[in-house]
């Protein structure tokens, strides 16, 4: 079941890169048919719309492989003096506390999903029901649960890291 979690935000994150890859595409269409209105091209409708829930899902599709991919960035300054059982404990309560924030995150989120669904509120060009967004950023929000728990089980030792994967332990930046 570990294994499962940790390729589904593999893959969550791909679909994020391919989501930011089409979005750069259209903002390059957008731009150029800006630069041609003379000849009959324009920009692409609701591009700015579009961009900003492209973002927001590619990020929710991103964080779950950060994270347990060890790839986060870290402030080291302290924390490599350490002994080892202290940067276990630091690591162990800082899971904690961050899967709790993503817990906290997910709920609002759904909260916010039956909100925006239940005034039918949209974007104001394309029109495109923001509930619509706020659902697929809740796809990756509880992969981001699952996956920051599926790590913290690990770091705590009730189950074992994933046979072949690599977690990047000297992600420090």
């Amino acid at each position: 079941m570990i294994s499962f979690i940790y390729r589904l935000s593999r893959w969550t994150a791909i679909v994020g890169g391919v989501l930011l890859v089409a979005l750069t595409l259209m903002v390059v269409a957008s731009v150029a048919g800006r630069a041609m209105i003379g000849i009959g091209l324009g920009p692409v409708p609701g591009d700015f719309e579009l961009v900003e829930v492209g973002v927001g899902i590619a990020v929710f599709f991103f964080l779950p492989w950060c994270y347990v991919s060890g790839s986060h960035a870290t402030v080291d300054l302290l924390y490599m003096h350490m002994p080892g059982w202290f940067k276990r404990g630091i690591n162990i309560i800082s899971d904690l506390l961050m899967l709790a924030v993503w817990l906290v995150l997910t709920w609002k989120l759904w909260e916010g999903m039956l909100e925006k669904k239940e005034y039918m509120e949209t974007t104001f060009i394309l029109l495109m029901p923001i509930w619509w967004a706020y659902a697929i950023c809740l796809v990756g929000a509880v992969i981001g649960c699952l996956s920051y728990l599926a790590r913290t089980l690990t770091q705590l030792g009730i189950f074992a890291e994933p046979e072949g994967w690599a977690v990047n332990a000297n992600a420090g930046h």
